[in-house]
């Protein structure tokens, strides 16, 4: 058993993703029990919301978690830019019978500044904390270290995994281009060499100089033993985890997902580039010829849009992460699920 997998107790090299508004407390205690490694995200939320849901999750499991924060460079506002995002937005607000926000808002602030959040860590003490979409000051990763936390943090190139190595991060996510949900670029404005999981896994693995977990499409035992043989310590799987039911995806998430849509990378729903199922927002986004805001700024129009569009009863409109294994998706509970890869891994 490799050295990451042994330190945190693991009977299988499993990560659930930390999906931030779809894995809940309940998910990550299944995936404890059955031997993985359990995730929460709690960037899209404030200390307190962190506080509940770390309380709520140790009260489910004593075996290590993972919590999730993100570290994305504060937004810079820029009203004109705002508006005319919501203005080209106005006549799908006005499908729906509403009307797009006169301002937008940064709609949850980065760990980088969020001072309250980091107090609620380090009085937490969680197994592991991890970053996404850079990784955040000395201080912080100091303070975290003295709380016993191991340390991880997301890359998509060797230029990030280095940074992260450099800050004192234990492990680097090795995340592939084929990866659901948010690119976690540490810039989203830099070239992105789009390397596939397998491809920076392998680079990582030997160039990085800390443990590599690989993350992207991976979707059954097949995967996982690929990652492993690329020299990653462990394999890290959303969108299989989507269809849970111990997962917050709603219903027409399920349904677009069961359906077997492609996926797409957009930043219409957020302001950054992010990969999920193929539907009526993406489609906008490819065809608008606007450019998004800042995120999380753009992201506060896209959550009103989507609230007005299912008023209505249309959900082509909701941010519907997934990977490019979409396709492979099974609706088990997360226990059960674990189980399985973990039969078919061997």
């Amino acid at each position: 058993m490799t050295g990451l997998v042994a330190q945190l107790g693991l009977a299988h090299p499993i990560i659930q993703a930390p999906m931030a508004g779809v894995s809940t407390p309940a998910m990550a205690a299944a995936v404890n029990a059955a031997g993985g490694l359990g995730s929460i995200a709690v960037g899209a939320t404030d200390a307190d919301g962190a506080r509940a849901m770390i309380a709520d999750l140790k009260a489910r499991t004593d075996r290590p978690f993972n919590v999730n924060v993100f570290v994305h460079a504060p937004a810079v506002a820029d009203p004109a830019h705002e508006a005319a995002w919501c203005a080209g937005l106005a006549p799908l607000f006005h499908e729906f019978g509403a009307e797009p926000p006169t301002a937008l808002r940064e709609i949850y602030r980065s760990f980088a500044e969020d001072d309250a959040m980091l107090a609620a860590l380090v009085e937490a003490r969680p197994a592991v904390v991890s970053f996404h979409f850079g990784v955040p000051g000395a201080d912080r990763i100091a303070a975290l270290k003295r709380a016993g936390c191991l340390l991880l943090a997301s890359a998509t190139s060797l230029a990030e995994a280095d940074a992260a190595r450099a800050a004192g991060i234990d492990a680097v996510v090795a995340q592939g281009f084929e990866a659901g949900g948010h690119r976690g670029m540490f810039d989203p404005d830099a070239p992105d060499e789009q390397l596939g999981t397998l491809a920076l896994t392998r680079l990582l693995a030997r160039r990085a100089g800390v443990p590599v977990i690989a993350a992207g499409g991976i979707m059954d035992g097949a995967g996982i033993r690929a990652a492993l043989a690329l020299g990653a310590v462990a394999a890290q799987l959303g969108t299989a985890f989507v269809g849970c039911p111990e997962s917050a995806a709603d219903a027409a998430y399920r349904a677009a997902l069961a359906e077997g849509r492609p996926t797409v990378m957009t930043r219409a729903i957020s302001g950054r580039p992010a990969r999920g199922l193929a539907n009526r927002f993406t489609a906008w986004g490819e065809s608008c010829g606007l450019t998004a805001p800042a995120y999380p700024i753009a992201y506060d129009a896209g959550k009103a849009l989507n609230a007005a569009a299912k008023t209505r009863g249309e959900a082509g409109f909701g941010a519907q992460w997934a990977g490019q294994g979409a396709r492979l998706a099974r609706f088990l509970p997360a226990g059960e699920l674990v189980r399985t890869l973990a039969g078919e891994l061997g």
